[in-house]
């Protein structure tokens, strides 16, 4: 059975699928954007933690990124940060990204492509996350957080 849940709060978008927990925290780089230029830099921390009763390890990923003019960027790679963590039953692993746009805000999701200990397969849930800098008039939404390099 696929069960997955969405919530946001103050800036942490989460996702729960089959027992793996994603939660994501974006953060405006503005000493590392030019807006001038129309570059904008965000960071994303990112925690995966394994609810679940059996180990998992990260295989994939796959980011759809859309900026504010609605251009779509999808990016898809191996595990993450050139990692592919395994994680038992309560374990978590948390790593940092970052992701450039040439608008001043946009958003990002996507999901994980997993392996549990019995060596099925299935994608956890990236919730979207929305790259809103707070200076910056964009769309108004219930969460607003950052983004990472895909």
């Amino acid at each position: 059975m696929i069960e997955t849940s969405l919530q946001s709060k103050a800036g942490v978008s989460s996702a729960s699928t089959e027992g793996v927990r994603v939660m994501v925290r974006p953060a405006f780089l503005a000493q590392q954007s030019r807006p001038e230029l129309g570059s904008y830099m965000w960071a994303y921390r990112v925690r995966i933690t394994n609810e679940g009763d059996l180990p998992v390890k990260l295989m994939s990923r796959k980011w759809l990124i859309i900026d504010g003019d609605g251009t779509r960027k999808v990016v898809e790679g191996e595990g993450v940060v050139g990692q592919q963590p395994e994680l038992d039953p309560g374990e978590s692993y948390e790593y940092t990204s970052h992701v450039p746009l040439e608008t001043s805000w946009g958003t990002m999701e996507g999901s994980y492509t997993m392996v549990d200990g019995n060596g099925r397969s299935f994608l956890a849930n990236v919730p979207r996350f929305y790259l809103v800098p707070k200076s910056t008039s964009g769309p108004v939404q219930p969460s607003i957080s950052s983004g990472g390099k895909a």
